[in-house]
């Protein structure tokens, strides 16, 4: 074989192998709604999410410790990084979810959970997310589900602190443990056909 036909062939296999490699595309969305146990757990019920992880979105500091956060000092708020396959569920079925895990209407509080920490955010990644936040705060607004405004803050997503390894898969770890705030029963949502 001569040296031409030879690379052609190679940089076909590499083409080749390259494609049946990639990954599927994945997105990441952040909210916050209360404890992230509870919102935690309601994301990881729907098919198409990859992953969630609990943590702190929206302060001042740097790698701030839970201890810190619950100061209100710190300015974070209790968040979950949600990693999605957007061909099995869209930006807007998560915040369908989003928005029946908790009540939007309360400022700084969820049930028993009270604190700027546990206030309502959508920390959007893309002018897309945005859009599609803005535009499902408004339809819910306008729907009347709640006689109090909806106080939700839109803001872009900055730095996403992990938190401490006690509080991922918290349900899962504590299966007797009361699941608090969040609707179960209407949490879940049908994936994308």
């Amino acid at each position: 074989m001569n040296l031409a036909y030879r690379f052609v062939v190679a940089a076909s296999l590499v083409l080749v192998a390259s494609a049946w490699a990639a990954p599927s595309k994945t997105e990441e969305a952040t909210f916050a709604g209360g404890c992230f146990w509870h919102v935690e757990a309601a994301f990881r019920k729907v098919p198409g999410v990859l992953d969630v992880t609990s943590g702190y979105s929206g302060g001042t500091i740097k790698k701030p410790s839970y201890e810190q956060v619950c100061t209100s000092k710190t300015g974070h708020a209790e968040s979950v990084l949600v990693k999605f396959d957007p061909s099995r569920i869209s930006y807007d079925q998560l915040l369908d979810v989003f928005w029946r895990e908790h009540d939007p209407t309360t400022p700084n509080r969820q049930g028993w959970d009270v604190g700027p920490q546990y206030r309502s955010v959508i920390f959007y990644h893309s002018e897309a997310q945005k859009a599609a936040a803005l535009a499902s705060k408004e339809r819910l607004a306008k729907s009347g589900r709640f006689k109090n405004p909806i106080v939700t803050e839109i803001v872009p997503a900055g730095a996403f602190y992990r938190a401490e390894e006690y509080h991922q898969r918290y349900f899962e770890k504590h299966p007797d443990a009361e699941m608090g705030h969040a609707d179960w029963g209407n949490a879940g949502v049908a994936a994308k056909p």
